[in-house]
């Protein structure tokens, strides 16, 4: 198939401050549509839908279309560009505070995620999405392939981290499509990559205390160098970290002297299961 040239847009500025790079290549946008597998009955939640091009790809497919830009200007002419479109909603407002519930009431079904992320907000963004993941049944999101690199990362290896089984005890990230710099204006000064989360109705662990599991695998990962015994004192102090702890990590059979790129999914829940009473005497802080 002959690619589609990549034209940069003669009438639009856009704004460094807001990490706007807008996606240029329509093979890649009818790449990202076939990704998201939409049906007539899907609501989706465009995140970032620039000047509307995708936009207009959803609407076709699905029952409706929220798109959330953050823009006054992008906003008000997609508002323009869509008045005919009866199933498309422009929101204007920040991703990373919108009401996402609110969203939701619009359909039965939960709702699909795609998005193409401005790279400096994509870590908190996901995070978000993970902690609303009860309003999704799939993401597809534009990310930078460091990032994506991360989402999928397996233990033992150096991308590996607290994104990495973050992310994965709630969702199976796969990487659909990778990106040069000259698929979007401007050019970002990084390799993008397309990837699809599959959102779970339930954990692929199982989680007691999920505000716990969180404290523990981010401290875990606060300091990649130091066992888990030493990492850990960020949210279990010195004073606190006594033989009487280091017996209830083996009593999980987690070795303490273990780093947490060496731990799957599974022990990280057995981990913060073992530490619960420890955390909890500490209070919500980490």
């Amino acid at each position: 198939m002959k690619r589609k040239t990549a034209r940069k847009p003669s009438t639009f500025f856009p704004r460094k401050r807001l990490g706007q790079h807008f996606l240029i290549d329509k093979n890649a946008m009818e790449k990202i549509v076939r990704v998201a597998d939409l049906d007539p009955a899907d609501v989706i939640l465009e995140i970032g839908p620039g000047r509307g091009e995708m936009t207009m790809l959803l609407a076709q497919k699905s029952q409706r279309v929220m798109a959330v830009e953050i823009d006054r200007v992008l906003a008000s002419q997609l508002v323009d560009k869509t008045a005919s479109l009866r199933n498309v909603e422009v929101i204007c407002g920040d991703a990373l505070k919108v009401d996402l519930e609110a969203m939701s009431r619009h359909t039965e079904k939960r709702m699909k995620v795609v998005a193409n992320l401005p790279y400096q907000i994509s870590t908190p963004l996901l995070m978000r999405l993970v902690s609303f993941r009860c309003l999704f049944s799939s993401m597809v999101l534009m990310l930078q392939k460091e990032v994506a690199l991360r989402a999928v990362a397996k233990r033992n290896t150096k991308a590996y981290g607290s994104l990495s089984v973050l992310l994965q005890v709630y969702t199976t990230p796969t990487i659909e499509m990778l990106l040069p710099p000259n698929c979007f204006f401007p050019r970002p000064k990084v390799d993008s990559a397309l990837v699809r989360f599959l959102v779970h109705k339930t954990p692929k662990i199982k989680i007691d205390d999920e505000q716990a599991l969180w404290r523990v695998v981010r401290a875990a990962f606060g300091h990649r160098r130091k066992t888990l015994k030493n990492a850990l004192k960020s949210i279990l102090p010195e004073a606190r970290f006594s033989e009487e702890v280091g017996r209830a990590m083996e009593n999980v059979k987690i070795d303490p002297t273990r780093r947490a790129e060496t731990l799957s999914l599974e022990e990280f829940a057995r981990l913060t299961d073992g530490l619960r009473p420890y955390l909890s005497s500490l209070g919500s802080g980490s």
